[in-house]
């Protein structure tokens, strides 16, 4: 990962980081190698990253890292107080955004808070300018799926979840959503 990537990925982490509260359990999906938590050091004990891209699970500290897919990959725990989706929701297909939607509601406590971050549409033509200068490796710019950010609140329904906050940041390149699981509604339980 170049000097860029890191800066971009810890601008996100900032702007994750006031609403996760201090001795949160969080689950990070798309955790890569656990950045997040090398960020957020009170993590309570029970974190875990999920992420795709890692060769085999791991432990890091106090931190599980699950190598698979979210959430179907991700073992049978309790629920988290917060569920960190940084700059991943855009590698996630249509099709899956029910599932997704699912497993968040599944593995989020009422009243926990579900941190996304995702880009705009002009950041792909920027960040491909970028990779072909060399100054990003480009972090998985073949798995955006011309994702589009006002389907967000859709995704993540009324029926599960309320939009606290959402604003834009990085001159508007980027974007921050805070929803909070409701505390009725259904819960799905993969089987």
């Amino acid at each position: 990962m170049k000097l860029t990537d890191r800066i971009l990925q810890n601008w996100r982490i900032a702007k994750a980081r006031p609403f996760i509260p201090s001795g949160a359990r969080i689950l990070d999906v798309g955790s890569a190698d656990g950045v997040l938590f090398q960020r957020i050091k009170d993590a309570r004990d029970g974190s875990m990253g999920i992420d795709p891209t890692l060769a085999a699970s791991t432990q890091v500290g106090r931190i599980q890292l699950v190598a698979g897919c979210f959430p179907q990959d991700l073992p049978d725990v309790e629920p988290f107080d917060v569920i960190t989706m940084l700059a991943t929701l855009e590698h996630f297909p249509p099709a899956q955004y029910e599932i997704l939607k699912q497993g968040c509601a599944r593995f989020l406590r009422p009243g926990g808070k579900l941190i996304i971050t995702v880009p705009s549409a002009a950041v792909d033509r920027i960040l491909h300018v970028l990779k072909w200068l060399r100054l990003i490796d480009g972090m998985s710019l073949e798995e955006h799926h011309g994702y589009e950010v006002s389907r967000t609140p859709a995704i993540f329904s009324e029926e599960f979840f309320v939009l606290r906050r959402h604003a834009t940041f990085q001159l508007g390149l980027n974007n921050l959503f805070v929803f909070e699981r409701r505390q009725n509604g259904k819960i799905y339980v993969a089987s």
